[in-house]
């Protein structure tokens, strides 16, 4: 499975797709830069204008990619394009962060990031469906806009499912702020005992995103 990967392609082949007049000058990343600072529970971006922080010292930050993950379906090159991993190493729960500077000529709009988004969701069901069998139970939801601090347009979609005993819930938001997307994926493993989408619905209250033209 490529599930990252799929995500990536997707908004890569609808945005270079975009014609018209450039609406923005080129924004290019510096990997020279450092990813960002940790201060205790607190993480600030150096390479990008981002910040959030973690709910509980059960939750580390990485900016290597951690070694469980590619187990969960991902694939390496799209998990080399995360700037920032939050990670529960208990129960394996975890956030990726990733933001890219958009295309010249690149438009943006509400329904376009909802469209978008319900697209990702579209071939992550496929792909359990591949896996699982075609009676796979999934519960999913709908596109919808979701609160990021200092983010113009994001939608926030998931989906719910069961492996032998373990219940997953797989979600993703997709947002765009002047000159950046942003893709923001988490994945929660519930065990007993912890509360890891409370956490990562916190952490996804303290992102905040500061414009940068």
């Amino acid at each position: 499975m490529v599930r990252y990967l799929r995500y990536s392609l997707i908004v890569f082949l609808f945005i270079t797709g975009c014609a018209g007049i450039p609406v923005r000058k080129e924004v290019k990343e510096d990997r020279s830069l450092p990813v960002g600072k940790i201060e205790g529970s607190a993480f600030e971006g150096i390479r990008f204008p981002f910040k959030v922080s973690l709910p509980s010292p059960q939750w580390k930050f990485s900016v290597e990619i951690p070694d469980f993950m590619e187990g969960f379906g991902f694939k390496k090159p799209g998990l080399e394009e995360s700037e920032l991993f939050l990670i529960n190493p208990t129960t394996r729960s975890n956030i990726q962060i990733d933001l890219t500077p958009a295309g010249r000529r690149a438009r943006f709009n509400q329904r376009m990031i909802e469209g978008i988004t319900a697209t990702a969701y579209n071939g992550l069901v496929e792909e359990l469906k591949m896996d699982h069998g075609r009676n796979f139970q999934i519960e999913g939801s709908r596109p919808a806009p979701f609160p990021l601090k200092g983010i113009q347009y994001t939608a926030h979609q998931f989906v719910k499912y069961k492996v032998g005993e373990t219940r997953t819930i797989h979600g993703w938001v997709y947002g765009f702020t002047e000159p950046y997307q942003i893709f923001i994926i988490y994945i929660v493993l519930e065990k007993e005992g912890f509360d890891d989408l409370k956490d990562i619905m916190k952490i996804l209250d303290s992102f905040e995103m500061a414009s940068k033209k």
